[in-house]
């Protein structure tokens, strides 16, 4: 049986980041994903890219309405290796850390979260104020990993593709998924393998 990962689009800028994380998922068949996409994700994917959103659900094992509260996602018994919120909205953001869950996305990680599994979340905003900041702290207490996409450049990204795969990539990686998307820190001074 293949492991199962739920995967959320908020509307938050950097939808890219959830395309390349369906995108990368669809490459490995041990990995189950399940989407959410919210009704914001749908317009800022119109805005930021020419993809279609019947093609990015397409990527998906299973694809959620956000307003499916009684999903196989809303309950503990329906176990995964964890959760991505990529990008995950500041709205977002306040809903997990408040455990507001009339919607699926917000839901699925309180349940992630009260089962001591891994809810990633790539917050896209900036600059951020002290309720940003709040927010973050309050939704780390409850058990959530804390991700902004912020590029490393150790290892040379050439293109904006480099930069979302590195994220995606170390994404995965702390939920234990294996992937080819970013090199490993090799030290200083040895030779980067991008270069």
């Amino acid at each position: 049986m293949p492991q199962r990962l739920i995967v959320a689009i908020t509307g938050a800028s950097g939808v890219i980041y959830g395309i390349r994380l369906l995108e990368t998922l669809a490459r490995l068949p041990a990995i189950e994903s399940h989407l959410i996409l919210s009704a914001a994700a749908r317009a800022t994917i119109a805005q930021e890219t020419s993809w279609a959103v019947k093609d990015i659900e397409a990527l998906a094992t299973v694809v959620h309405s956000p307003a499916a509260i009684g999903a196989s996602i809303a309950s503990g018994s329906f176990e995964t290796v964890g959760m991505i919120v990529a990008p995950c909205s500041i709205k977002t953001l306040s809903a997990i850390a408040n455990c507001y869950t009339s919607e699926l996305i917000a839901r699925a990680a309180d349940v992630q979260l009260k089962e001591g599994r891994p809810v990633i979340l790539l917050v896209r905003e900036t600059p951020l104020h002290q309720g940003h900041l709040r927010l973050m702290s309050q939704a780390a207490a409850n058990g959530a990993v804390i991700m902004p996409p912020v590029p490393a450049f150790y290892s040379h990204p050439a293109t904006i593709d480099d930069i979302v795969d590195s994220t995606v990539g170390r994404a995965l990686a702390r939920l234990g998924v294996k992937n080819g998307l970013f090199n490993e820190w090799p030290g200083m001074g040895h030779s980067n393998p991008a270069g």
